[in-house]
């Protein structure tokens, strides 16, 4: 996002070798960000933490932001894996775009201490749009990066994040958290449901909520397709215990999970009314038209 692509610009303006590190999940992806390295000129680094980010989105250590958002626990797993990074490769320090009190949840004074703390991190982060408000570090005091040359940005307020995008006339950047769907209100509320369904939903559960119109009754949940591009999503994403249904006519894919069974002769009928619901004019014969799919 901008704040992470005016950190890069603040520290290249110094001489500062710099190397942009996208940690991508199965709720942010790196497709979009690519443009965004590209234009300040750098080469992105992709590194996929689907797997060890799922298990935190389940059960975060130090709670959910507002949403399904585990920020701070998601941000110091970004940070351990640059710290790797950093040891392993022999950079001199991580820098961040991190502003202080921007995020009431993980950017607060404590949430930041929090991070260092918890990573035995030291004096070896920066945070170059707020660094000024914050302790001098080791990393400036070696004079490796000059302090009078960073910011002292504190809080919500864009503005003058907005100024530095003009000024180093950057023209691609995102608004602040819309990369990471765990913020979305609607998909926050679907995947709460999952998880009450299915403490240990897997990355197809995850996904497959973003697709069509979602009805959840006791343990099953029926996903009804709003277009071909989700009918064809959710033919893909088939379990092997899932039921497919599937019209001859034009109309809607239905596919019904189960997260504790085999999905039953009931909830099949369910499904049935629900294609037909959502289908502009089903046929008299609908019942027969409809084919039904068993995932495996």
């Amino acid at each position: 996002g901008l704040d992470s692509q005016l950190a890069c610009l603040i520290l290249k303006s110094q001489g500062i070798e710099v190397t942009p590190v996208f940690f991508e999940t199965y709720f942010f992806k790196a497709e979009p960000i690519k443009r965004f390295a590209e234009e300040i000129g750098l080469e992105l680094r992709i590194v996929d933490i689907s797997e060890e980010h799922l298990k935190i989105v389940k059960n975060p250590q130090n709670g959910y932001g507002r949403f399904m958002n585990p920020c701070i626990d998601c941000h110091m797993l970004m940070i351990k894996k640059a710290k790797e990074i950093m040891e392993k490769e022999g950079y001199d320090f991580i820098a961040t775009g991190e502003v202080l009190d921007e995020r009431p949840f993980s950017q607060t004074m404590n949430a930041l201490k929090k991070i260092e703390k918890s990573l035995n991190l030291g004096n070896k982060i920066l945070r170059p749009l707020s660094q000024k408000v914050l302790e001098e570090t080791e990393i400036e005091k070696k004079g490796l990066v000059k302090r009078d040359l960073l910011l002292d940005i504190r809080g919500r307020s864009r503005k003058k994040q907005l100024e530095l995008a003009k000024m180093f006339n950057l023209k691609e950047f995102q608004s602040p958290a819309s990369g990471c769907i765990l913020t979305d209100p609607e998909y926050a509320k679907r995947l709460k449901e999952i998880k009450k369904l299915n403490a240990n939903f897997d990355r197809n559960d995850s996904i497959i909520i973003r697709n069509g119109r979602i009805f959840i009754e006791s343990q099953t949940v029926f996903i009804v397709g709003r277009n071909e591009l989700e009918n064809k999503k959710l033919l893909e994403l088939l379990k092997k215990e899932d039921i497919l249904l599937v019209p001859e006519f034009p109309g809607p894919t239905v596919l019904i999970r189960n997260f504790q069974r085999e999905v039953n002769k009931e909830e099949v009928e369910k499904g049935i009314e629900l294609l037909k619901q959502f289908s502009k004019k089903a046929p008299d014969d609908y019942y027969q038209k409809i084919k039904i799919i068993k995932g495996g």
